[in-house]
């Protein structure tokens, strides 16, 4: 078995995002919006790290979204352990990517 996920770009796409504030819960479709990467894409994702102990994931309460109209969230966060792992796996994929990787470019 291995210590974490498989960093694909995609996956690489949403550590940088959750990493560019690491407290900061964030939802699937603002993950999608700010990578630039399509539902099917993310959810995957997010499941992974989150099996994986390097997310969080929590249901949000009731008075949060029905007071908004809306239908609940689904918040991830960074765990403590996930944050420095995810650090540490985007350093080495960048460094065996190359110099020219730039995640930002990837936003629609």
């Amino acid at each position: 078995m291995t210590d974490g996920p498989r960093i694909t770009l995609q996956t690489m796409l949403v550590l940088d995002a959750m990493l560019s504030d690491p407290t900061k819960r964030r939802f699937g479709l603002e993950l999608c919006a700010e990578t630039g990467q399509p539902s099917g894409t993310i959810y995957p994702i997010l499941a992974r790290l989150e099996r994986f102990g390097w997310i969080e994931g929590h249901k949000e309460s009731a008075a949060e979204h029905l007071t908004e109209g809306r239908r609940a969230r689904y918040y991830y966060t960074l765990t403590d352990e996930g944050a420095v792992r995810a650090r540490t796996a985007l350093e080495r994929a960048r460094r065996s990517r190359g110099p020219g990787v730039n995640l930002r470019t990837a936003t629609p």
